[in-house]
């Protein structure tokens, strides 16, 4: 993953995703030469995206000129998202690639293990549940032994003060892997990859967080966030930045100028008194040529900010010298390093792109690729190797004068589809992501293979330049936009939804919408659930074109499944089948995203009832229950601003509001009052959960309701009915135990710690070892009308098809009725 620097690495990361070839600027290069003397490597270890220390990872890799990274253990697949309505997989994929941006800000690299993040867990002994422990300690020395840092440093203590069962795992799973690493009996299955490697020392990076510190007396201190003229900001500033990008996380964090004093502690391995470096020769020494450092001083005094690539000479030099290093290690790596310094120095510029975002394998597209070098040192295109064959040109690019080529590229029949390599297959426990092949664990996202090679000669010596096969358009708002092409199955086609409902007298039906690269003659839709099959033939379709097949149930044909089912679909033509349906996220600060899954549906069968029938819904962070609720066949309508009116909202027979709506939604302060009107005059208003974060209003109900970050994680906790006569327990369903069976990462979150005595609380549950929680639904009459207050996670149970949970939201909203 390349760094880039601010302020063009700012300016690259908002406007173009594609890892085209760019010179850096003069700041940017000075910092990569600078960071060739430094023969050493910082390892952070932390749970999740926005774990990380991002000041102290900015300061490391920009000030003090080392290679430093972050090791997630998870891609943050069971948190919230405040941006849109992607979980689990999809959300660690919008969390990966914020991660990925993030670095790119701040100068460091990334690394995960396979874990998949399940949400909030107390103890590290309930994460161990879920997680292989042995498994991912193997992940991290992998990374260890590839990365070999002389540093680890620890974002969390292995133990309570953690605040997560997750965190306090990520410091039990690096303490481990710190004293496997150097072990040849650990793990000898990965020594045919990369050898043993010992750190010097594993840090555990105190900290105080609020009222929170676990900063004790003797901790070693360390001041950063110093100003850096190159970049034109402190550390501290440039951490917020890169932090802020975590924006599904709503992580944006204030850029804090000045200097300020982290804090850390040993935790095994040898003592730290006047560094983070103490017993480790950083310099060219450790490879017996202490004259390559000095010789990169004369490079760095000599640079001329105007004119990098005037240190040109000298850094073909130091190539030939570092050549001649005996470690094999350092060698490799420093000549990677200085390779990119020298490309970057000739001023090269190169880019391949198309004018579509899509292909399938095996096709043709017209691209257009374009070269620029601005270097006073001859720069030659000896070839250029391209996906579909070779140009030899032996062309000198004319100064600072652009270059452009035009040609059809035909994609690589064997070029395979653009996933991210976790998800390309199932997970067996749904706790730790699949690895297709060892040397992919650990990166961030697979390398990119589909690109031309364009072969440059500088002074005698070719340098093979990898530029990837692109999509490019011209946004009106946001300027050049530059993706990666994405490679697509010729067809593909997904259900209209991923919930489906039998109706009330047993028929069913389930429209499947189909997309076309390719023409398709006489082809045969099948949908199979489970027993039996139901056929569509003689589709045939033009490419680039869509279609929607609805395929109809009677209540016989239903009859065969009892129970809630799945239907499948494949599209068969030929000896070619068709059965992966087509998964895009699309945000401004990360590229667009794609993965696949399976062509299926989830089929219920109603066993709720609802006495309301017309619903108002108030858009919050955005789930998908308002769709669910459409299927079990209430409308819902999402209210405008001019609808929050309390004679306007007399239509409806309840209001239900999204999650964390007090928190995304600003409009919420003014329109609480016309809420509780409207519920005064008879009305209902059901509140999903809301955090303590950036509240718009401490007015959440009638009467006063205090939040907390309590939650029940346990999701098969018990569940008390402290009233069991209570309407919300009976009308229009009765409830019971069997209705909390099945429930899915949570019980709830975020539960009111005090509430005024007019709520009643209807149920008891908590945690393993914990004081039980009764906030979990807190209801009361309000003049003529009901308020319910409920930070149960219906947002995940209801997509996952759990009917007890709409039994209950149903109750809910019928409360009134």
């Amino acid at each position: 993953m390349r760094r880039l620097f601010l302020p063009l690495a700012f300016l690259f990361s908002q406007f173009s995703f594609a890892q085209q070839v760019r010179p850096g600027t003069s700041a940017q290069i000075y910092n990569e030469i600078a960071r060739l003397k430094n023969l050493t490597n910082v390892l952070y270890f932390a749970a999740h995206p926005d774990d990380e220390n991002t000041r102290l990872l900015a300061w490391l890799a920009n000030d003090q000129h080392i290679r430093t990274a972050y090791l997630s253990l998870t891609r943050g697949d069971g948190g919230q998202n405040i941006l849109g309505k992607e979980q689990g997989a999809a959300l660690g994929l919008i969390r990966t690639h914020e991660l990925i941006e993030a670095r790119r800000l701040d100068g460091a690299e990334q690394f995960f293990t396979r874990a998949i993040d399940f949400g909030f867990s107390k103890t590290h002994q309930e994460t161990f549940k879920h997680w292989n422990e042995d498994q991912l300690v193997s992940d991290a020395v992998w990374v260890i032994r590839k990365f070999r840092p002389d540093v680890i440093i620890c974002r969390f203590p292995p133990n309570e003060q953690a605040g997560h069962g997750q965190h306090a795992a990520s410091a039990i799973i690096a303490e481990k892997a710190f004293a496997a690493a150097g072990d040849p009996t650990k793990y000898p299955d990965q020594l045919k990859y990369y050898g043993v490697w010992q750190p010097k020392r594993i840090l555990f990076n105190s900290f105080r967080f609020g009222d929170r510190s676990t900063i004790s007396e003797g901790d070693f201190k360390l001041p950063v966030g110093q100003y850096s003229a190159l970049i034109g900001m402190g550390y501290g500033e440039l951490a917020g930045i890169s932090r802020s990008i975590h924006k599904s996380q709503g992580a944006g964090t204030p850029s804090t100028p000045g200097v300020q004093n982290e804090f850390f502690r040993l935790v095994a391995g040898e003592p730290i008194t006047n560094s983070l470096f103490d017993g480790v020769d950083i310099t060219w020494k450790r490879a017996n040529r202490p004259e390559v450092g000095k010789e990169i001083d004369q490079i760095l005094n000599a640079y001329d900010f105007r004119h990098p690539e005037n240190s040109l000479g000298a850094l073909l030099e130091l190539r030939h010298d570092i050549e001649k290093v005996k470690d094999d290690y350092w060698r490799t790596q420093k000549l990677a390093e200085l390779d990119e310094i020298i490309m970057q120095s000739t001023g090269l510029m190169a880019e391949l792109y198309a004018k579509q975002p899509e292909a399938i394998a095996g096709s043709t597209l017209p691209f257009t690729m374009r070269l620029i070098a601005r270097s006073s040192m001859p720069v030659t295109v000896e070839s250029i190797v391209w996906p579909d064959g070779d140009t030899t040109m032996n062309y000198r690019l004319p100064h600072d004068s652009l270059i452009t080529i035009d040609r059809s590229i035909t994609i690589p029949a064997s070029t395979p589809y653009t996933e991210p390599y976790w998800l390309a297959q199932q997970s067996e426990d749904g706790a730790h992501f699949v690895i297709p092949v060892d040397t992919l664990r650990g990166y961030p996202e697979a390398p990119n293979n589909l690109n031309a090679i364009v072969n440059v000669k500088v002074d005698g010596r070719t340098y093979p330049v990898p530029v990837p096969l692109s999509y490019k358009k011209l946004d009106p708002t946001r300027g050049d936009v530059i993706q990666n092409i994405r490679i697509v199955p010729p067809v593909t086609l997904e259900f209209t939804s991923g919930l489906l409902m039998v109706a009330p007298d047993g028929s069913l039906s389930a429209g499947v919408r189909i997309h076309t690269l390719k023409d398709l003659n006489n082809a045969t839709l099948v949908l199979f659930n489970g027993t039996t099959s139901k056929v569509v033939k003689g589709i045939s379709m033009t490419k680039g074109t869509d279609t929607t097949i609805y395929v109809n149930y009677t209540a016989k044909e239903t009859a065969g499944s009892k129970d809630d089912f799945y239907l499948a679909a494949t599209l068969a033509e030929g000896s070619n089948a068709y059965m992966r349906t087509k998964n895009l996220i699309e945000y401004d600060h990360i590229p667009t995203l794609q993965y696949f899954t399976n062509a299926y549906t989830k089929v219920l069968r109603s066993n709720w009832q609802s006495t309301a029938k017309r619903i108002g819904y108030i858009e919050g962070a955005g789930d998908l229950t308002p769709d669910i609720l459409r299927l079990a066949g209430l409308q819902v309508d999402v209210l405008k601003p001019s609808d929050i009116d309390a004679d306007r909202l007399k239509k409806y027979d309840a209001v239900l509001t999204g999650i964390r709506a007090v928190n995304t939604e600003k409009r919420m302060a003014v329109w609480m009052p016309e809420l509780m009107r409207y519920v005064a005059n008879g009305g209902t208003l059901v509140m999903q959960y809301n955090t303590l974060q950036d509240m718009s209003t401490t007015q959440l109900g009638p009467y006063p309701i205090t939040l907390s970050s309590k939650r029940v994680t346990e999701e098969d906790a018990a569940v008390e009915f402290i009233v069991p006569d209570h309407k919300l327990l009976n009308h229009p369903n009765k409830i019971t135990q069997q209705d909390f069976a099945g429930w899915v990462q949570e019980r709830g979150l975020y539960y009111p710690a005090k509430w005024d005595e007019k709520y009643q609380t209807i149920f008891k549950m908590n945690d393993a070892g914990e004081e039980a929680l009764t906030s979990a639904t807190l209801y009361t009459q309000f003049g003529k009308g009901h308020y319910v207050y409920a930070p149960l996670s219906f947002f995940r149970q209801l997509p996952a098809g759990n009917k007890g949970a709409i039994r209950l939201l149903l109750n809910m909203l019928s409360v009134g009725k």
